[in-house]
């Protein structure tokens, strides 16, 4: 395979992932606009829209669902433990830390990714991957901190653990998604399956139910389980297994800035000095986490131009 044809694919793939992002930054609007769903269950319903819609294409398409899920237990294992092991650690941490702390460290998922990225076959860790995730981390922390200082203490130990775990398994099914490339995205249908059926069991042990109590709160559902926990573990899928995965470590920085951009344009956040100062820091570590990409879509037009 030539060489600008594969860089064209990885490029395409990156992209594709990055659409993941985008749908993350409409995360805390949609959540708001469900009402007062308690979180497991949130997770539980999107969750099982997800799985309904590949389930329903796999249907359509009269494909081999049992080719899809036919999966080795590793892999099952690694996405399973991926989709609902972030999300159970990340609500045991709000549960058990102020909200502030926990984000942070919860946060440092992408960071971790660009790190780990090291580890993989063919992957070589540069000064700007570094630089760009921890200019992204640095805005990331301005927001969700607002400028103001952060206390850790000690009677949150177990919120501020629960969070670095939260952090690591993420970024770990991320990494490790790369080994598994052979493995179809559609097999993620699968795991957003076992994903509902373990949030479910999490919310009857932990939380009262409370469905959605109007015809928008039931879309804001849906919208959820299509895009940001749902529709976006699949492109993500294919993004860290084809693509560039440090570029998409850095670029995860632009979910908290694109969330508060668009709670601000919707009337719910204000526009400050720290979103303004978050903004150039997460898109200048953006852009040079992606210098190496850039450079070889630059050499590949000058090769066809």
């Amino acid at each position: 395979m030539k060489a600008s044809t594969r860089d064209d694919r990885r490029l395409r793939a990156t992209l594709i992932g990055g659409t993941a992002v985008l749908m993350w930054a409409l995360l805390a609007l949609l959540t708001a606009a469900t009402g007062v769903v308690p979180p497991f269950q949130l997770v539980a319903m999107s969750f099982a829209i997800a799985f309904l819609l590949a389930l329903g294409k796999w249907l359509w398409r009269r494909e081999n669902i049992g080719r899809h899920l036919a999966q080795p237990p590793a892999v099952w294992l690694l996405g399973v433990g991926g989709l609902f092991g972030y999300h159970f650690f990340y609500f045991l941490a709000l549960r058990n830390a102020p909200v502030v702390e926990a984000g942070l460290i919860a946060y440092l998922w992408p960071l971790l990714i660009v790190l780990f990225s090291a580890l993989l076959p063919g992957e070589r860790l540069r000064w700007w991957h570094l630089a760009g995730a921890g200019m992204g981390l640095a805005g990331t922390a301005l927001l969700v901190t607002g400028g103001g200082a952060v206390a850790f203490r000690a009677e949150f130990a177990l919120g501020y653990g629960a969070a670095l775990v939260c952090a690591l398994t993420w970024s770990t099914y991320s990494v490790v998604s790369r080994r598994f490339g052979q493995v179809p995205t559609d097999a993620v249908g699968g795991f957003c399956g076992a994903t509902a059926v373990l949030a479910a069991a999490a919310h009857l042990a932990f939380e009262t139910t409370l469905w959605p109590a109007s015809f928008e709160e039931w879309l804001a559902v849906l919208a959820l389980g299509i895009g940001p926990v749902g529709g976006a573990f699949f492109v993500w899928d294919h993004g860290v297994k084809h693509g560039d995965i440090q570029v998409l470590g850095a670029f995860s920085y632009a979910a908290p800035l694109l969330s508060t951009l668009i709670l601000i344009a919707a009337g719910v956040a204000e526009a400050t000095w720290v979103v303004a100062a978050a903004c150039l820091l997460v898109t200048g570590g953006a852009v040079l986490a992606a210098r190496g990409l850039l450079r070889h879509l630059r050499r590949g037009r000058a090769a066809h131009g």
